[in-house]
């Protein structure tokens, strides 16, 4: 009897430890089931100079130079190196527009302008798909906070990052062009590559965020570098890339946007090339008379004064802060450092080869003083009406050459410029937009998608700051 009551007690504690290992055999399943969830949805990875949040800064951390706003007029801050930016709130009137360029687009992932030869039709979805119209509309909907993995728009984003790849991958290498579409609106207008300058700069801004792909990474890079090798063989012995367009200074300003843009996330541009780009547009300023050559610029001041703002940008941005440094060391017997000052309190005319001799080889002096000159030139005079009046009404030229005043403002850390620049578009822009909450234009680039996309990046520059402002650190 002792015998049975052992031997059933041993077979409980057999069960009942079987049982125990079964269960916890059967939770591990679930947990690892867990982890594989949240693996196979990674958050997209922020750009590699980003650092610390804001957030999480200590609160004793000595702020950075950037203007500090209220929340009211701050969308969002992201800190960069010492830097953070502020972005300003995308307005209201907008929305519309976002949304209606999102729809212009086809099925095969492409937005077309329409060919120079019918200017009349106004129907995003009656013309043939461009790469050049496809890459603006795109950076458009980049700038307006979407991205590959995230946002309301990134399907669409998606699909332009492949029509574009293929039409660069299938351009043949000997060819200037990635596109057999010839007449378009951008390329009668700009020039007959403008496609290239354009899609390689949407390259320059989707490869960031290509980092977990390395597929799409590798496939990014080839189509870059062969953008690259087709908008330097196409440089002109002046720097410029006037290829039989109505106003090429812009196309060639384009072109140079390209490659800065492509120098700063690592893709390797030819210095030389780039030097001749951005001598090229500063030296349409002529120191006599204070003003700058508008010969290849239709006889446009709006276009040039845009085309050379915007070159000279990022030169501009390095005198200023090469001013701040100088204002700021220490003077003999230990007297105590002067304030930094601003750059409005450095005369312009003051900011001379002269001055800039000491800290930079003879070659570099020459070639930032010249830049900051015109800069200096072609924004104050971009503060005129009459100029900013263009041809005499809006055409995509018109909103291109804003575009370009806007980045120009924030490529060269001009804070209070850029304000006062983007009030100035809120209001004449809204004015003429259309009851759809597109834009169109009323000559030359009538093309209502690429005027829209147009309007989209002059109110959204600063999103950009990061890209615009890198090759001057």
């Amino acid at each position: 009897m002792n015998k049975s009551k052992i031997t059933i007690v041993i077979l409980l504690v057999a069960v009942v430890t079987v049982s125990a290992i079964s269960w916890f055999q059967n939770q591990e399943p679930v947990q690892d089931e867990n982890k594989i969830t949240l693996e196979t949805e990674p958050v997209t990875p922020l750009p590699e100079k980003i650092e610390t949040p804001v957030a999480n800064k200590p609160e004793n951390e000595e702020k950075p130079i950037a203007k500090l706003v209220s929340t009211k007029t701050v969308e969002k801050k992201k800190t960069v190196e010492d830097k953070i930016y502020d972005y300003k709130p995308i307005p209201s009137f907008l929305e519309k527009s976002i949304e209606w360029l999102a729809e212009a687009q086809f099925g095969n992932g492409g937005w077309g302008a329409g060919q120079g030869s019918a200017q009349q039709i106004r129907d995003p979805k009656a013309v043939q798909t461009d790469p050049a119209t496809t890459a603006f509309s795109a950076m458009a909907l980049l700038r307006s906070g979407n991205t590959l993995k995230k946002g309301t728009y990134s399907k669409n984003i998606q699909k332009a990052t492949e029509f574009l790849l293929l039409a660069v991958e299938n351009a043949k290498e000997e060819d200037m062009t990635i596109t057999n579409l010839r007449s378009t609106q951008p390329q009668n207008k700009l020039g007959q590559n403008i496609d290239v300058s354009i899609t390689l700069q949407f390259l320059a801004k989707i490869l960031p965020e290509a980092k977990h792909d390395k597929k799409l990474e590798n496939r990014i890079n080839a189509a870059m570098d062969k953008c690259i090798d087709k908008l330097e063989g196409a440089q002109m012995a002046d720097g410029s890339w006037n290829t039989a367009g109505w106003a090429p200074v812009l196309n060639s300003a384009m072109a140079n946007n390209a490659l800065e843009y492509s120098n700063a996330v690592g893709r390797e541009v030819k210095k030389e090339i780039l030097d001749k780009s951005q001598g090229y547009q500063a030296g349409n300023y002529d120191d006599e008379s204070g003003g700058i050559s508008s010969g290849k610029a239709a006889g446009v001041q709006l276009y040039a004064y845009s085309a050379t703002q915007r070159a000279t940008a990022q030169d501009a941005l390095e005198v200023e802060e090469y001013i701040k440094i100088r204002t700021a060391e220490p003077k003999p017997d230990d007297a105590p450092p002067p304030p930094v000052m601003s750059v409005e309190e450095i005369p312009d005319e003051e900011v001379t080869y002269e001055y800039l001799k000491d800290s930079f080889s003879e070659v570099k002096a020459r070639k930032l003083a010249k830049s900051y000159t015109a800069n200096k030139a072609a924004t104050k005079s971009l503060q005129n009406d009459a100029v900013l009046s263009g041809f005499g009404n809006n055409g995509g030229e018109e909103y291109l050459s804003y575009a370009m005043t806007s980045e120009s403002l924030v490529a060269s850390g001009d804070e209070k410029g850029w304000d006062e620049w983007h009030t100035k578009m809120q209001n004449r822009l809204a004015a003429v937009q259309n009851p759809n909450g597109s834009w169109s234009g009323h000559h030359c680039i009538t093309s209502p998608v690429f005027c829209t996309a147009a309007v989209v990046m002059t109110l959204t520059a600063d999103r950009d700051a990061e890209l615009l402002t890198a090759n001057a650190k």
